[in-house]
């Protein structure tokens, strides 16, 4: 029997990528919430908002899903104030959001975003980019690999 947190998709299940937003925008909401709603307060018990809606990363490249049996990860990320995530690439698309604290990328040819807490984007995908933690708190974000079993979450820079 497979253990809570994981679930095994039957080998020729198509990959839903629908599915797999809602589920994105459930857990960003609840990461966000702070109390339940009271009937006093006239907030409908459940709402969404779109965080973020693309078919291409930051930097403007396409997203493509890999074409092998899908592996979803999930990911909390903590980065301490000044430290960096040191030159990397993921090798498959992957969705992040900043719960807190503030983030630059930047990629190798000099272009970079700079993301704080509420923030939603799409990672580069098979390009070298580093993160640096720049504000005076931990960077904490989320972020969802859409992968397949096997893959590296993230590969590093050769030296």
């Amino acid at each position: 029997m497979p253990s809570p947190n994981r679930s095994r998709a039957a080998p020729n299940t198509p990959f839903k990528p629908w599915i797999l937003c809602g589920l994105l925008i459930a857990s960003f909401q609840a990461a966000g919430q702070t109390a339940p709603a009271t009937a006093a307060s006239a907030v409908p018990p459940i709402s969404a908002r779109v965080l973020m809606s693309t078919s291409t990363t930051w930097n403007g490249e396409p997203l493509r899903y890999p074409a092998a049996p899908p592996q979803i990860t999930a990911l909390e990320i903590e980065i301490a104030p000044g430290a960096e995530t040191g030159w990397h690439q993921h090798p498959m698309p992957s969705l992040a959001y900043m719960v807190e604290g503030e983030l630059e990328v930047r990629l190798k040819d000099g272009r970079s975003q700079r993301l704080q807490a509420g923030d939603s984007f799409a990672e580069v995908v098979d390009t070298l980019h580093n993160g640096r933690n720049t504000g005076g708190q931990p960077a904490r974000l989320i972020v969802f690999y859409l992968g397949v079993a096997a893959m590296p979450l993230s590969v590093a820079a050769p030296r």
